[in-house]
């Protein structure tokens, strides 16, 4: 096997538009391809700055079932400052942070407005 990275993941979303907005505008990522593909399509990736990853935002294919068990998760150092960021922002978020004890890492779930959970866990210091 020659895999080395995890390259993108995609997400489907039900109008690139408005999850472009909340991805820029609400988790404050970055654009990193937006152009036409196929017939009448769009590729759409957004990331973090400066992550190696990105998240591709592409219409659900014809027929094939929502999942609501996958979700992405995103790495923090500061889960608190997020959580208050997303929620001033108005992105519905879990009301408190959970996890915590022992080797389970704080964590909330937060979802883009296509209903897609999203998780967001804290780093270890070490």
């Amino acid at each position: 096997m020659n895999i080395t990275q995890l390259g993108r993941v995609i997400i489907p979303v039900s109008d690139q538009d408005k999850a472009l907005e909340f991805y820029t505008g609400k988790l404050d990522f970055e654009v990193r391809a937006d152009a036409p593909m196929g017939d009448g399509n769009r590729w759409l990736e957004v990331a973090p700055t400066g992550s190696s990853a990105s998240v591709a935002l592409m219409p659900p294919r014809e027929g094939a079932p929502h999942n609501d068990q996958a979700f992405l998760v995103f790495g923090t150092k500061d889960l608190d400052a997020d959580h208050a960021a997303l929620k001033e922002r108005g992105v519905d978020v879990d009301d408190e942070p959970m996890g915590g004890e022992g080797d389970v890492p704080r964590m909330f779930f937060f979802r883009d407005p296509d209903g897609n959970n999203l998780l967001e866990v804290e780093e270890s210091e070490a």
